[in-house]
């Protein structure tokens, strides 16, 4: 099995790393009532999802 020759230092390791973050999560406006939700998820707002009424939501 090969082995590394040298140790790898921090710097280098954590160079290797540095492209590891994280990407903030796409938000859409909802169609019915305009609040920015998360695409493919029931709008906690209204209740909607794909044109439909899913949970009702009290007046």
């Amino acid at each position: 099995m090969a082995v590394p020759k040298r140790k790898t230092s921090k710097a280098r390791r954590d160079k290797r790393r540095a492209n590891w973050k994280l990407s903030i999560p796409g938000f859409v406006a909802c169609p019915k009532c305009g609040e920015p939700i998360m695409g493919h998820r029931v709008c906690k707002a209204c209740g909607t999802y794909n044109g439909k009424e899913v949970i009702k939501q009290e007046a």
